[in-house]
């Protein structure tokens, strides 16, 4: 007697909305506009990041110009209050905001994608046992939070890191969660479960598709939101810390000269940027792969 082939997704619903998708992302860039200024910024500070130390005119922790000199020829960004050079500070702290906001998504998303998919797979009371540990982060600002955990692990960019994936998971565990409940309920994903694949199968295999476009668009919005979290915390002292040329702690240092304003203007720009360009990025994405929310966002 013939086994039956196991059932897979509709691919007609797929090619439809891959279809879409690639349409959305493929029109003319002046009908996108904000979408080339996003992959122009971001892949431009991505540019900055590697090459920093061959860019830079200066080593950024040397002390040997003079104390707060204001933008000129020689100093285009002018100097801070310990003789360093502000516009090679900032060009080497994309080197530490960008890659650390990038791997601190990474790591929410990926907690985030396991706990949601058991909570939305299994339910009863592993799901309410997790929805309500989700439900006790959201109780408290997302910096209040951060900040309790980064003072208790004590200061640093590393407990920074894990203060702020301790914040951020529960977003994509209740958006995943979601997902996975309302997929699951589809007919392969239960003709699967009925022919005995695995929840580690039905999770990655059956029900993974349908959960990687919301995920792409909140990873693309979160790394904005990342980078001003972990600025925030270098700002208050919980992050990097001195002599490190990170553009919170930058932006911290030019308050204590405020007459200066140098100082803390242009890395204050440079985390301005970099937030508008994967804000921007991620909007695009949103719209090619959920025109319903495009168009409903819009009117």
């Amino acid at each position: 007697m013939s086994t039956p082939a196991e059932p897979t997704a509709d691919p007609t619903v797929d090619t439809a909305t891959d279809a879409r998708a690639i349409g959305v992302l493929t029109r003319s860039p002046w009908r996108q506009p904000l979408a080339v200024i996003g992959i122009v910024v971001i892949v431009g500070w991505l540019l900055v990041a590697v090459l920093a130390p061959m860019i830079a005119p200066a080593d950024p922790l040397a002390q040997t110009f003079g104390k707060l000199s204001p933008p000129s020829a020689e100093h285009p960004f002018g100097t801070d209050n310990l003789n360093r050079d502000v516009l090679s500070r900032v060009l080497h702290g994309a080197r530490i905001s960008i890659p650390l906001a990038m791997l601190l998504v990474v790591l929410s998303a990926v907690v985030g994608a396991i706990m949601g998919g058991i909570a939305g797979y299994f339910g009863g009371w592993v799901d309410a046992a997790i929805m309500r540990v989700t439900d006790l982060v959201f109780a408290f600002p997302a910096i209040i939070l951060a900040m309790a955990v980064s003072a208790a692990l004590g200061p640093g960019l590393s407990n920074a890191v894990l203060a702020l994936t301790i914040v951020l998971w529960p977003g994509y565990a209740r958006v995943i969660r979601g997902l996975v409940l309302s997929a699951g309920q589809q007919e392969y994903v239960q003709a699967s479960r009925l022919l005995g694949s695995s929840a580690l199968r039905t999770l990655t295999v059956e029900l993974g598709p349908s959960v990687a476009g919301p995920v792409l668009v909140l990873v693309a919005l979160d790394v904005g939101n990342a980078i001003l979290l972990l600025s925030g915390l270098s700002f208050l002292g919980l992050g990097a810390q001195p002599p490190a040329a990170e553009w919170g702690a930058m932006v911290s240092a030019g308050t204590a000269v405020f007459d200066s304003w140098w100082v803390g203007l242009f890395p204050g720009l440079a985390i301005l940027t970099v937030v508008l360009g994967f804000n921007f990025l991620g909007d695009t994405i949103r719209d090619a792969l959920d025109p319903r929310t495009a168009r409903a966002i819009r009117s």
